[in-house]
């Protein structure tokens, strides 16, 4: 599995009420998340993002509670992958339920720029800055992630096992 695409950059402590505003949170439809996702840190967000566009942050990216909405936000609204640091683990898990790739990488998360584009394999973990031509060895999903992911989120891998 692969990803590709152009960089939206956030800083430390990206939580959950910037990803999807609390307010938002009376729909579970993944389509009206979207049109809400990073909308208390960035507002032209919605407008700017790409179908397989990548997230870059730096530490504790999902922290703050536990909603399940804010990675189905950020999927929903195009994002292939977030690279971070860091990671709260509650947003780590829920990211991975939903099938939402994301992946550790220090170096990454501080290196990359906001606009650069960015291909991701997630069998390996490798993270091409196309921009710089930099590459960066990111954490690499196990392969019952890597399944969980490919199914489109945990529901849909335990539906399809026989």
């Amino acid at each position: 599995m692969r990803a590709n695409g152009t960089v939206h950059k956030y800083g430390d402590n990206v939580d959950t009420d910037v990803i999807i505003p609390a307010r938002y949170l009376n729909s579970s439809d993944p389509k009206e998340l979207a049109k809400h996702c990073m909308e208390d840190i960035d507002k032209d967000f919605v407008n700017k993002v790409k179908a397989g566009d990548i997230i870059v942050a730096d530490k504790n990216f999902g922290c703050g509670s536990s909603r399940e909405h804010a990675p189905i936000a950020i999927k929903a609204a195009g994002v292939s992958c977030v690279i971070a640091e860091t990671f709260a683990r509650i947003f780590y898990r829920n990211a991975i339920n939903i099938g939402l790739p994301i992946i550790e990488c220090p170096q990454a998360a501080k290196e990359i720029k906001n606009g650069d584009t960015v291909e991701i394999d997630f069998d390996s973990g490798v993270i091409t800055d196309v921009t710089t031509g930099k590459t960066y060895q990111g954490q690499a999903f196990p392969p019952f992630m890597q399944k969980i992911i490919a199914a489109e989120g945990l529901m849909n891998y335990i539906n399809t096992k026989e």
